[in-house]
């Protein structure tokens, strides 16, 4: 298997021992790493309350995928993780302002804590039609 890490500086740098997204062998799965509402500028988490936060983490994402050679709706599996599963009627309000349908496959799961106490990341997974990243 080879990959090619995709990386941009429209997106939050990594922290940590991960890559921002990552394509495999034939260039059209490509798997993307957890977001959290880190402002890509300035490194501080957005301020404003959780629906700022994932407002924040969309826009990352979509940073991701476009340097990827996709957007948003080539998530074909997206993870959203948060401290209280009581913002997920306003993940669903917010989600519909980025998403078409047909929406990816999704899960979202009640966490205790996420890094820099945030309290929402999402990662996911998109295919696109690309062979920017074939071998």
């Amino acid at each position: 298997m080879k990959k090619h890490i995709i990386a941009t500086d429209k997106a939050p740098a990594a922290v940590g021992t991960y890559s921002q997204a990552v394509a495999v062998t034939g260039g059209t799965t490509i798997y993307l790493s957890g977001q959290i509402p880190l402002i890509p500028e300035t490194m501080e988490i957005v301020e404003g309350g959780i629906s700022e936060e994932i407002h924040q983490v969309f826009k990352n994402l979509t940073a991701v995928c476009n340097e990827a050679g996709g957007d948003l709706s080539s998530i074909v599996k997206l993870n959203i993780f948060l401290t209280d599963l009581s913002n997920f009627p306003v993940v669903n309000e917010i989600m519909a302002q980025y998403f078409d349908q047909p929406y990816p496959a999704r899960a979202a799961i009640g966490v205790k804590e996420l890094p820099k106490a945030v309290g929402v990341e999402m990662d996911g997974v998109m295919v696109t039609d690309s062979d920017q990243y074939s071998y």
